[in-house]
């Protein structure tokens, strides 16, 4: 058996609960994973000065792979975000979330099985940005003006939109080499051409051009993105591999983590030419921290994901087979699902929910 060097961020709030019950699950599914820990979050911020630590990207690019648990963004103030500061530093320019139906999750559908592939390096994400009356934002509005592109407030902050070849192309090509690898049988790029010609009409143009090179191969449509997400919430198994630019993908990862039950039970990964990040893509929930309430299951699905990857692929799927086991039970699932399901039974702890799924996969 191969052991694997693995970056562990706990990350802050329930991150520290979550990485410990995916740490016990990934040893009894038989992975030979060795953990080097690495910090990142508020905590840091005192030592380091950073949330984010350099030798905590030094980790990452050592080992090539990591996990992650929640990390607590303050909102309008404070830190950037650390997950897109890792996105951006190590060049994980694609973000791949997932969406599978688990029966007994409390899901508003029990078939959905789709995959969202979100560009992660541009768009209005690039944190390219001028601040209200800045001298910065007032010669923007000058030159918007002064160009004859149109006009814009004098008391508006603005925000910078590239999409360009470069990143599209990428992006598009992850998508269709993953529906080719996985057996996927379409790609639907989802987009706003129609109003932003210039940036998304850009993106649907390459993307139809990627799609080209895959004719016979994979199938391939578009989808304008308001119409995209009415479709998708009508009937979710019209889709199959969706590709986003960086906003629209962000909001619609989460509209279908909604559809099978929520975020509690979402992984996702974050995945470049040289390393990969898998991460639960919830929030710190810091207001039940320490409780031993948090659902641990995006992160024990992440590390499947994870465990893909390293190409430990009976592991991985010994984890999914006892997270859907434990599901379909239904004796031993956390507060969150008891409500997502409208069960009156009592609610398991973190760990009771952990206990479950390490018998589950002792008893293989």
């Amino acid at each position: 058996m191969t052991r694997h060097i693995v970056t562990l961020i706990p990350g802050d709030g329930i991150g520290l609960e979550t990485s410990a019950a995916m740490q016990r699950v990934v040893a009894a599914s038989g992975a030979d994973i060795e953990w080097e820990l690495a910090p990142a979050g508020a905590a840091c911020m005192e030592e380091h000065g950073t949330p984010l630590p350099e030798s905590t990207i030094e980790a990452v690019e050592r080992n090539k792979v990591a996990i992650k648990g929640p990390i607590t963004t303050p909102v309008g103030t404070g830190f950037r975000s650390v997950n897109v500061a890792l996105r951006k530093t190590l060049d994980l320019y694609v973000c791949l979330r997932p969406v599978l139906s688990i029966p007994g999750a409390g899901g508003r559908y029990e078939d959905v099985d789709l995959v969202i592939v979100r560009e992660n390096s541009e768009d209005l994400y690039a944190g390219i940005e001028f601040e209200e009356g800045s001298e910065g934002a007032c010669k923007l509005i000058d030159f918007v003006e002064k160009s004859g592109a149109g006009s814009i407030r004098p008391d508006s902050g603005i925000s910078i939109k590239p999409i360009s070849v470069t990143a599209t192309r990428n992006i598009v090509e992850y998508a269709f080499e993953y529906a080719l690898k996985h057996g996927r049988k379409k790609v639907t790029a989802a987009h706003k051409a129609n109003i932003m010609k210039h940036s998304d009409g850009l993106f649907l143009r390459e993307a139809r051009g990627v799609a080209k090179r895959y004719e016979g191969k994979v199938a391939f449509d578009d989808k304008i993105i308001d119409a995209f997400c009415m479709s998708l919430v009508m009937d979710p198994s019209q889709f199959d591999v969706i590709v986003f630019p960086n906003l629209y993908g962000d909001i619609a990862s989460d509209l279908a983590a909604g559809l099978v039950g929520g975020l509690g039970i979402a992984p996702g990964a974050n995945i470049g030419r040289d390393c990969a990040v898998f991460e639960a893509v919830h929030g710190s929930a810091p207001d039940i921290a320490g409780k031993n309430l948090a659902n641990p299951t995006a992160e024990i699905l992440s590390a499947a994901m994870m465990l893909d990857h390293l190409g430990e692929l009976e592991a991985a799927e010994r984890i999914r087979r006892a997270v859907r086991g434990v599901y379909a039970r239904g004796e031993h699932l956390t507060a969150d699902i008891r409500r997502a399901t409208g069960s009156g039974a009592i609610a398991a702890s973190c760990t009771e929910f952990t206990d479950a799924l390490v018998a589950a996969l002792e008893a293989e």
